[in-house]
C-alpha cells in the first residue's frame, strides 16, 4: 500500500461503491464476459485480497474490460476504502450454511493434488494470508471461469497472470476444474451478496 494511503475506511467507501453495487449488490446478477456467469460474492471477503484483486485489474494482470475500466481511475485510498467496506459488509448476518457434505474420493484427490487448503485454509474459508481469497460458497460458475482464466496467459483480452495460481490451475483438466468449482460452491461460507440501498450523501 502506498505510504500516503491510510487504512481502509468502510464508512468513507459509502460514497465510492456506486459502481460496485450495480453488479455485486444484486442477488443472482450475471455477467457475460468471457462467458455468462454469476458475478462473485464479495461481501465478507478479505479486504487485503480485494485490494490485491483491484490492483491486478488496474495493472492488467487480470484481463476484464469492465473491471479494468472501474479499477483504473481508483486511487490507492479508494481501493483500500472499498475493500474495507466489502470485508465488513454483511458481517452482522450469519454464515451461509453449506449444502454438501464431505467431498467424494475424486474431489478429495483433486483438492489434495492442488493443495488448496494450504493457501485457502480450513474449509477453504480461512485463508493462510489475508491476501488470499475465501473460496467456500462462491458461485460455481464464477469459480470455474476464474480457474480457467488462470490457465490462459499471454492473451491481451482474457486470462489472469498469477505466479501461484497460473501453474496450479494448469494441473487440471477443464472437467476437473468444474468438479472442484461445483464442490467448493457447496461449502459453508462467509461470502454473501448484500443488496444495497441508495446511499445518501
Amino acid at each position: 500500500m502506498a505510504q500516503d494511503t491510510k487504512p481502509g475506511d468502510a464508512a468513507a467507501a459509502k460514497s465510492k461503491v456506486a459502481m460496485c453495487i450495480g453488479c455485486h449488490g444484486i442477488i443472482g446478477y450475471q455477467a457475460s464476459f468471457p462467458e455468462v456467469h454469476k458475478v462473485p460474492m464479495i461481501s465478507g471477503q478479505n479486504a487485503a485480497y480485494l485490494v490485491a484483486a483491484l490492483n491486478a485489474y488496474r495493472k492488467g494482470e487480470r484481463k476484464h474490460p469492465t473491471m479494468k475500466g472501474i479499477a483504473a481511475p481508483l486511487s490507492d485510498q479508494d481501493i483500500a476504502d472499498i475493500a474495507a467496506f466489502y470485508e465488513a459488509n454483511g458481517k452482522d448476518t450469519p454464515q451461509r450454511p453449506g449444502k454438501g457434505g464431505a467431498p467424494s474420493a475424486e474431489v478429495q484427490a483433486l483438492l489434495s493434488k492442488g493443495n488448496c487448503a494450504s493457501c485457502h485454509g480450513e474449509g477453504l474459508n480461512k485463508p493462510s494470508s489475508p491476501t488470499m481469497p475465501k473460496l467456500a460458497g462462491q458461485h460455481a460458475d464464477y469459480l470455474y471461469v476464474s480457474l480457467k482464466a488462470y490457465q490462459t496467459t499471454g492473451n491481451s483480452t482474457i486470462g489472469r497472470d498469477n505466479q501461484i495460481m497460473s501453474p496450479q490451475a494448469k494441473l487440471f483438466t477443464l472437467a476437473e476444474l468444474k468438479l472442484l468449482s461445483n464442490y467448493i460452491s457447496t461449502l459453508p461460507s462467509d461470502l454473501k451478496t448484500v443488496p444495497q440501498p441508495k446511499f445518501k450523501k
